[in-house]
């Protein structure tokens, strides 16, 4: 199971809004074949590892055991079901890391290769399986995106400065990381302020990988059309109180002004965005935060730069240190949301 989820991590940032998910077969203590999903809309985990077995081997899948770090999936979706895949290769034993949470699954596939008679175990490194898949699991099971948190602050604890003059924390090793994770999610979103003042492209150029969408939040459509965020051909989403319309790769959509956030929730569900990476500003991150949305959050440290003064970095609450590593003379805090 442990190299399971080595595999199906590789899948980060190109199969959602399906789950990332390894798979690998096992023949007396040796492993025969191994794959993961690879990519949204491609073959699945159970496939690519079953096709990965060598051909003198391949009279041995009906005598080997399928380790999974996802309960196989029973319906027609994009592929075919892989509960169907492995009781046509007749592979009598299934070791499972967790049960899928989507509504199409939900144990259907664990039943079914049971009532074939197929030996299947489950709950094997349950919760790394759903730590792994934790965007996969919220979005089903709370009907949200997973939202993650990221701003950098200066020793002082000042996030920018308040005239227009863009505060420079993050090293560029950092900047690369931080580009590393942008790929890794669904959407990336920022407030009006922060579109105006900054100018942010919201890309990942410094890391190989997908743009993710581009999410704004500017309810009187402040930002110029000329501004970084609506440039290239990467999907944008203006939330807005004036208009709801789709022009090229811009689509704005009316919010009402009471309850944005929860707005916002509900169309990106509609959607399938299955995350959102915050990265400010201030202001918006902290209505995050208040609202108690939010699931994980990373915060830059620049140990060795103070300010006297600027806008106040946001407050966590309920939250537990996960994580604390350096990128060169940055600090990184990995935090998550104490559940109540």
């Amino acid at each position: 199971m442990e190299r399971c989820l080595e595999l199906a991590y590789k899948g980060i940032g190109h199969v959602a809004p399906n789950p990332m998910v390894g798979a690998v077969l096992v023949y007396n203590d040796q492993i025969i074949g191994e794959g993961y999903h690879m990519q949204y809309g491609q073959a699945h985990a159970e496939v690519n590892c079953i096709q990965s077995v060598k051909p003198n081997d391949r009279k041995l899948i009906a005598a080997s055991t399928l380790y999974v770090s996802l309960e196989p999936c029973n319906h027609y979706g994009k592929t075919p079901p892989c509960s169907d895949l492995i009781l046509e290769y007749k592979i009598p034993k299934v070791i499972i890391g967790m049960q899928d949470p989507f509504k199409e699954v939900n144990g259907s596939g664990i039943k079914k290769l049971k009532d074939h008679e197929v030996v299947v175990e489950s709950g094997i490194l349950e919760e790394r399986c759903k730590f792994v898949n934790r965007r996969f699991v919220t979005f089903h099971r709370h009907q949200r995106p997973y939202i993650i948190l990221k701003w950098a602050q200066t020793s002082n604890g000042y996030i920018g400065n308040i005239s227009n003059e863009r505060l420079l924390i993050s090293n560029e090793f950092a900047n690369r990381w931080v580009h590393k994770k942008r790929m890794e999610e669904s959407a990336i979103l920022i407030g009006a302020n922060t579109a105006i003042k900054d100018n942010p492209q919201l890309n990942t150029r410094y890391w190989k990988g997908k743009h993710p969408i581009k999410m704004l939040i500017d309810p009187k459509l402040r930002t110029p059309l000329n501004s970084q965020i609506f440039q290239g051909d990467t999907s944008v989403v203006v939330f807005n109180y004036l208009k709801s319309s789709v022009e090229h790769h811009i689509e704005y959509v009316q919010v009402e002004s009471e309850d944005v956030l929860e707005q916002m929730m509900s169309y990106a569900y509609k959607k399938g965005i299955q995350s959102i990476l915050v990265e400010g500003g201030a202001f918006t991150l902290q209505q995050f935060i208040e609202n108690q949305l939010w699931d994980e959050s990373f915060i830059i440290h620049n140990d060795h730069l103070t300010i006297n003064s600027g806008i106040l970095a946001p407050r966590l609450s309920h939250h537990q240190l996960k994580d604390s590593f350096y990128i060169d003379n940055n600090r990184i805090e990995h935090l998550t949301k104490l559940t109540r």
